[in-house]
Order: C-alpha cells, then structure tokens, then sequence
C-alpha cells in the first residue's frame, strides 16, 4: 500500500465521467458503489490506486473508476497485475474478474496469482453465466442448469471460486453477496487492509440471463435462515431468531437447534479465520452445497505471509551483495555470440 497521505476523498471522487453501461438492475452496479464508497476509507490516493480487468461484463468497471486502470485481454488481468505490482510495489493494485474471465480461460493466471501470494486484492464477480456473450453456462454454473450452450442441461461439474482459493493456499479468502452493500463494503475494506493477495468472491445477479440465482441467500425473508455470517473467534449462530447453530462433529457440519436448551453456544463451532491450516475453511467453503446447511460469506481465512515482491526484492539484494550490481552489456555479450550478415558484433 502506498505511504502517502490521501486528500479528503469522497466516493464521487472516484466516479469517473463515463456513462455506466450495464443491463438495468444489473448486481455491478451495487459493486461499483460499494468500491466507489470503500476506496476513500482505505486512504490511498487515486493516483496510486490501479483497477485491472480482463473481459467479461464485471470488466468494464475500470472505466467508471477516477483512477488509473488496465482494461486487458481475456482471462489475462492476472498476469497484467502482478507485472504492475512488481514494477511498482507502491501501488494498491485491484484486479476485478468474472467466473469465466478468471475461472476458466484465466484459471492457471488466477490460483498461481493466489499461491504466489503477490499483494493484490481480487475481486471476483460471480453470477454462474456468460454475461456478455449472451447467457451460456460458465465453470461456476450448476450442474444441469439449461442454458444456450446447455439446452439439455449442463454436465459439468462447476468450480466453487472459493473452495478453488483456498486449494490454492490464498492467505485471506472472503466472500459476500451484490444485494447486501453493507456487508460487501465491509468485506471490500478487509481487502485492503489485507497484506498479500486478498481474493473476495462476490455473488452477483445477471438479471437477464440468470436473474435470480441467488434469490434464496439476498431475499431478505429467506436470508436469515440460508446465510451464515462468519466471525472471528465467535460461534456459528444463524436463522430468523438466531435460534440455530453449527457445530462440527468428526469433520461433518451439523445444524443445531439451540432452542430445545439441550445444547449451547460451547457446543457450536467457533470460526478461527487465522488457522495456519486451512482445512477447516475449506470445509465451510463447501457448506452451501448442502440444502440442510447455510451458506457462509465473511472472511473464512486471514493469515499473514510473505509476499511475492517482498521476497523478490529480497532476494535480487542477495544476488547483488553476493555478485556485486549486473552489467547489461556484460551479459547480453556473454557466453556464445555470432554476426549477422556482415555486421560484425563487438565485444
């Protein structure tokens, strides 16, 4: 993050002028919001703040961000971010994704961006669909889901972004839903306050052609009863009346009715976002497969490692004190060398 002291910024300040150009009731525009809300809190400055994209709906929004941004190719935003941040390490880099910019043409760029660790903070929009190329299944859509692609239904089995995170030792792992703003901005904020590569996978509705995928977690009636909060070091309480909990046994979740007075809160699971191991993260990761279990969002994992630049950096300053500082030249003329016609090649 960069060291400057940011101005007073507001969230118009990182409005840009262009016209938004998503399908009405589209969840990015909530997005938008919630990072346009968010960034002045962070206390960066615009000028050290960078929004990559690669291509899909979600990867217009650089356009409508006062910052500097990269609009790249596809499935490629991850590669274009690590090269910025390596170059500059005092940028606050963002790279904002959709499930098949980045879980499909881009995967290989995604989980070594996240193994890597490079301080870089993913924001992955993911509505189980093509978006921008008219509504065909994507790796993230449910197996049998019928689209143009699958008109008898789909065979895949599809890609959970978060479970695939976390398989891919990502230091802080979140996750968060376009129809709750206010958990979303706290969510983006845990982000920037991550060191390493933070990875938020949001869940976003693409009212035209999967409108409604995630009606039963954002409906406001239905989401008590669906959605578990995560909260570090506190138990898994969740429904209308907080009346149900999760405890673990032998590796298995299991819902609780904590009404019945038979169990309590030291019988539930207590989230430790800061395990080493991220086993159990994983675990919950899978929970919304279930249909008798809720699905979590929150911070399932928040640990500290290096970063990739923090290494490199170190590691180039061992090479020079140990070789003394590199000779361009010396090395562009070492080893073996030969002419091109007769331009002979001087040593």
């Amino acid at each position: 993050m960069s060291t400057q002291i940011a101005p007073n910024l507001k969230a118009k300040d990182f409005a840009s002028d262009q016209t938004v150009r998503w399908c009405p009731g589209c969840g990015d525009y909530a997005i938008l919001s919630a990072i346009q809300k968010t960034l002045p809190k962070v206390g960066v400055p615009r000028e050290n703040t960078v929004i990559v994209s690669g291509i899909g709906c979600s990867s217009r929004l650089p356009y409508y961000m006062n910052t500097y941004g990269f609009h790249t190719i596809h499935g490629r935003g991850a590669t274009i971010a690590t090269g910025i941040k390596l170059a500059n390490p005092e940028l606050m880099v963002w790279l904002v994704t959709g499930d098949g910019d980045s879980i499909s043409i881009g995967g290989n760029h995604l989980i070594h961006l996240l193994r890597r660790n490079v301080n870089i903070n993913v924001l992955l929009f993911n509505n189980e669909i093509y978006g921008l190329t008219k509504g065909q299944y994507s790796p993230t859509s449910k197996q049998g889901v019928v689209t143009k692609s699958t008109p008898f239904g789909s065979l895949d089995e599809p890609f959970r972004p978060t479970s695939l995170a976390l398989s891919a030792e990502a230091a802080f792992v979140a996750r968060t839903m376009d129809k709750d703003v206010k958990h979303m901005s706290q969510m983006i904020e845990r982000c920037a306050q991550h060191t390493g590569t933070s990875f938020l996978e949001i869940f976003q509705n693409c009212v035209i052609f999967n409108d409604g995928v995630f009606e039963p977690l954002t409906n406001k009636a239905t989401r008590p009863d669906t959605v578990l909060y995560l909260e570090h070091g506190k138990p898994m309480i969740f429904g209308q009346n907080r009346q149900k909990g999760i405890r673990l046994l032998d590796g298995t979740p299991d819902v609780v009715d904590l009404s019945t007075g038979e169990l309590g809160l030291d019988d539930l699971w207590i989230h430790d976002e800061k395990d080493p191991d991220p086993a159990r993260a994983f675990i919950l990761s899978r929970m919304g497969q279930h249909p008798d279990l809720p699905t979590p969002v929150g911070v399932f994992r928040n640990v500290p490692r290096p970063t990739y630049e923090e290494l490199l950096i170190d590691q180039i300053e061992m090479v020079k004190a140990q070789k003394g500082k590199g000779d361009l030249k010396s090395l562009f003329y070492s080893g073996d060398v030969w002419e091109v016609g007769n331009t002979p090649i001087n040593r």
